[in-house]
């Protein structure tokens, strides 16, 4: 038996139909953004919308996730689409009609699009269950942001059986039509670091009587990007960004201590561990030349998201046919945000994609507000393309490996 695959003119008809409820879905979620892992207006939301599809469906032990397999009527191999659920602890700015009625959080990364998107193609492909040799399995995470919700699914069995994955993210910095990815590290993994320098209050006017943390913990924030230009590979690159500086209460006092946040990013495990060791060496060094005491925190964060060779060749004439022949490009090299697919990625093939949602009234995509800005904003009518990547690499993949074992 050889798994259904829709015509582009066809798959295009039935996304037009979808398109509606999918922006309406997407402006509830919108409206309504939830943090972290407990996302339960956005799972009740979710639910809801996939009702009566005949799905198998599950919700997580924990954690606000729901797992949805639409089993085809013929065996087959499993396909995994997954879409995350959470949104940010920030305050939106868009002007959209439907923006945030919650103060401090925001939908801000796309997240509510990749719900409405997920939602659209699991309604297609429900309709076509007869049609179908192998699983869709459908996942909602919570946690992305941060809190490692994939992780939370993985150990919740969400990987188990599953032959590949994939997963669209929203981009208004490319325009819309377009799908880019590329093969190997398209996501770089993160380290967080917090360093409290401790000198030696006093007076403004009398330093010598002090020890100043202030100077020494400027001179940290210099010398790690000289570390990282100079002692890391430029083709194998890392990103070291401090966030804050905090120091001091008032103009005429030196305080006792001085304090630096931020972040790491690299694409290699040999380059992540290159640069923090590099970065405690050089903190732990210029305190030391200073008679300052430091505290040093480094938490690790999310591992590099690394894409399979084939399943992106795959997932390029996918998106050839769905799309158009020129609506496809490689990204030149990785991104250096940060994602939790990387972990189901580490489990099965598959591949992490960016939609072009550029917002119409921009001409210049490289000029829209990014994913967590305070004026982010989509295309919505660029989420057909979302839901036909979706529907496009299920059906697809599912016929590819027709004759696989389930």
């Amino acid at each position: 038996m050889t798994s259904v695959v829709f015509a582009p003119e066809v798959l295009d008809d039935l996304v037009g139909e979808m398109l509606p409820d999918a922006i309406d879905l997407r402006r509830e979620i919108h409206r309504h953004p939830e943090l972290g892992l407990d996302n339960p207006d956005t799972q009740r939301r979710i639910l809801d919308a996939i009702s009566g599809l005949g799905l198998d469906i599950y919700t997580g032990e924990g954690l606000t996730s729901i797992v949805a397999d639409l089993v085809g009527a013929h065996p087959g191999p499993t396909i995994l689409l997954r879409a995350d659920t959470d949104a940010l602890p920030m305050v939106e700015e868009s002007g959209e009609p439907f923006s945030s009625t919650v103060e401090g959080r925001a939908h801000a990364c796309g997240h509510d699009a990749h719900v409405a998107m997920l939602v659209g193609a699991a309604r297609i492909l429900s309709e076509h269950r007869d049609e179908l040799a192998g699983r869709v399995r459908f996942i909602f995470q919570p946690g992305e942001e941060g809190d490692g919700g994939a992780r939370f699914m993985i150990d919740q069995g969400v990987t188990d059986g599953v032959d590949a994955a994939f997963a669209l993210h929203v981009s208004p910095n490319i325009p819309v039509g377009f799908v880019a990815c590329r093969p190997g590290p398209i996501m770089a993994s993160t380290d967080d670091f917090v360093v409290k320098v401790k000198g030696k209050g006093g007076h403004a006017s009398t330093p010598h009587f002090c020890n100043d943390p202030i100077p020494v913990a400027c001179e940290m924030v210099g010398a790690i990007q000289t570390m990282v230009t100079r002692r890391i590979d430029a083709f194998n690159p890392a990103v070291v960004t401090v966030g804050k500086i905090s120091a001091g209460s008032t103009f005429n006092v030196i305080p006792e201590t001085a304090g630096l946040l931020g972040t790491i990013r690299t694409v290699s495990d040999w380059t992540r561990m290159s640069v923090t060791a590099g970065f405690e060496r050089v903190v732990r060094n210029i305190a030391a030349a200073h008679e300052c005491e430091v505290e040093l925190t480094m938490t690790p964060g999310y591992a590099v998201v690394r894409n399979d060779v084939s399943f992106v060749e795959f997932a390029k004439h996918t998106a050839e046919e769905v799309l158009g022949a020129d609506k496809y490009f490689e990204l030149p090299s990785p991104i250096m945000g940060a994602e939790d697919f990387g972990y189901i990625l580490e489990k099965v093939p598959g591949a992490m994609a960016f939609l072009g949602v550029c917002p119409s009234d921009i001409e210049n995509s490289l000029q829209a507000p990014s994913c967590h800005s305070n004026l982010m904003r989509i295309n919505e009518d660029a989420m057909a393309h979302g839901i036909a990547m979706h529907v496009g690499i299920a059906t697809r993949y599912l016929a590819l490996h027709a004759g696989d074992p389930a």
